[in-house]
């Protein structure tokens, strides 16, 4: 018994340093990965202040030279968002490991009533002292006119000082001082409202840093372009734990909306293409409950292994476009199980619209005759079924599945006999054919367009993806490419957090804000309170009372 006691402590303490083994590596790893990000900020810093001189210098001006500033500056922010990103996973690992870390023209709208709660400044024009008819002083105010202009009081600045008092014990000697706050980053010298403005003009109003610092500086206060993305690089750390619980609330859901756009992405010699992936959480149309929220991803391309990653451990229903590499999700042998299809009407309908579409044709110089009535006919008879679903949107699952059976299967079936019918009369070669094809010819494509007919949790379209994807679609133009494939993990790390907050109506900045404010110093129990949705809930009971 004494020999089994022996090799049992000889084992655990095996083991206890094998384990101290592998988190020393760890934390060398991590801080290894700091210096290197460090060192990668460093060297295109450098890069940026050398052709910095070499322009003025020189006087180069061409937009090229321009544009390759504006490059080396993004590619500078990630760098430096990225660096201390991993600065702060080399402290963590180190704290594990009980190690030291070394630093490294239109109609014009109405006007709306201006908000109760702005503040009122009244200003008095001076009255008259006699009557301008007769000249004589014997006047008495009657009442008053009062005219109301919007007006806007730049940004004030302020720097707030948190004081500690000390005392000091006449008996013991002893000082007494209250405790120091929690702060949202190290050394606490950056406010949450300030880290969250940079943090939502970046991913929500798409204003690259360089731009922001420009916009500071003329204000007075000079923050540098990496001192701001030090700040998104902690914004991320800091966080992570509610895009986490985020991420969980959408992966649990039954039904999901899925799509993609492009994004540009920096690389050698250009940009390429890459991909920013969104999968929306939208039960309202059905008045599931679940509050809304949107989960998104960055890839290098659109391969299909991207979906499978993000979807692994999911299944339920997937709406989306007929894209080819989310087939491998509809297999039926998948674990943990099958995602079942549901294609998006809007997209077959814009291949119709778009061959009957008089006024595009009229812009482009065609006559208005010069559409395909078989075209025209299907965007009516689809319309049709749209129609159906706008008077049914909110109700519950039962209802909708009733009126659906009753009024929207008649026309459907009606529909894809006519598809049919037509096709049998075209050539293959016909634009309206290829339309017709999209929807019918391949195998399951027409179920899969049709599944919604049997349960009324799906929706007609996948417009809840395409709007929570608008925002990238507009911001293009202005941040023009991500500067790295880091970089582009953080914009969709930012994007879920600021789309959610916009679907549950709700202000993304004044939002985060209270979180980096609060979370700090919040026990793990609680870090769901400061979800949206439980967020506005509080808001309002606040407001309330």
């Amino acid at each position: 018994m004494s020999d089994a006691a022996s090799e049992i402590a000889k084992l655990r303490a095996a083991l206890a340093a094998a384990q101290a083994r592998a988190q020393a590596a760890e934390s060398d790893l991590a801080q290894t990965r700091a210096v290197v990000s460090c060192s990668e900020a460093m060297i295109k810093e450098l890069k940026l202040e050398i052709a910095k001189l070499r322009r003025d210098k020189y006087g180069v001006s061409s937009e090229r030279s321009a544009r390759l500033l504006d490059q080396l500056e993004l590619q500078l922010e990630e760098l430096e968002a990225a660096a201390t990103e991993d600065a702060l996973a080399a402290e963590q690992a180190a704290l594990d490991a009980q190690t030291t870390v070394t630093s490294f023209t239109r109609r014009k709208p109405s006007r709306k009533p201006f908000p109760e709660h702005l503040p009122r400044e009244r200003v008095v024009v001076e009255a008259p002292t006699q009557c301008t008819c007769c000249g004589s002083d014997r006047i008495v105010k009657m009442g008053e006119d009062v005219t109301d202009t919007l007006e806007v009081v730049p940004r004030q600045w302020k720097v707030i000082q948190t004081v500690r008092e000390k005392f000091t014990c006449r008996s013991c000697e002893k000082i007494s001082q209250p405790p120091a706050p929690f702060h949202t980053i190290p050394r606490g010298w950056a406010g949450p409202s300030l880290i969250a403005m940079v943090a939502f003009e970046k991913f929500g109003q798409h204003q690259p840093l360089n731009r922001q610092a420009e916009r500071f500086a003329r204000e007075g206060v000079d923050i540098s372009l990496s001192t701001l993305a030090d700040l998104i690089g902690h914004a991320a750390v800091a966080l992570a734990p509610i895009h986490e619980l985020i991420a969980q609330h959408v992966l649990s859901a039954g039904r999901l909306h899925g799509d993609d756009t492009t994004v540009p992405l920096l690389a050698r010699g250009g940009t390429k293409t890459a991909r920013l992936w969104t999968y929306v959480r939208e039960d309202r149309p059905f008045d599931g409950g679940a509050p809304p929220a949107a989960l998104f991803y960055f890839s290098r391309d659109r391969e299909m292994t991207h979906p499978n990653k993000h979807l692994t451990n999911w299944h339920g229903i997937l709406q989306s476009d007929a894209y080819s590499g989310y087939n491998d999700l509809y297999r039926p042998d998948r674990k943990p199980g099958p995602v079942s299809s549901a294609l998006c009407w809007s997209h077959a309908r814009r291949k119709f619209f778009e061959l009957a579409d008089i006024a595009g044709n009229v812009r482009k110089g065609k006559p208005a005759h010069d559409i395909s009535p078989i075209a025209l006919e299907a965007v009516q008879r689809i319309d049709a079924i749209f129609d159906i679903e706008r008077d049914i949107n909110g109700l519950n699952t039962e209802d909708r599945h009733a009126v659906r059976q009753t009024l929207s299967r008649p026309l459907v079936e009606a529909l894809h006999g006519w598809f049919i019918e037509q096709r049998a009369r075209m050539s293959k070669h016909n634009p309206v054919a290829k339309a017709i094809k999209y929807m019918i010819e391949k195998q399951g494509r027409w179920d899969a367009f049709t599944t919604f007919l049997d349960d009324g949790r799906i929706c007609l379209t996948n417009n809840a993806a395409e709007r929570a994807l608008r925002g990238v679609a507009l911001g293009r133009k202005s941040w023009l490419f991500a500067g790295s494939e880091r970089g582009g993990d953080r914009a969709a790390f930012m994007y879920t957090l600021i789309i959610t907050a916009k679907m549950n109506d709700i202000d993304p900045q004044a939002w985060l804000a209270d979180v980096l404010k609060r979370l700090p110093d919040m026990p793990v129990s609680r870090v769901h309170e400061m979800l949206p949705w439980n967020w506005k809930t509080a808001a309002q009971n606040v407001k309330a009372a």
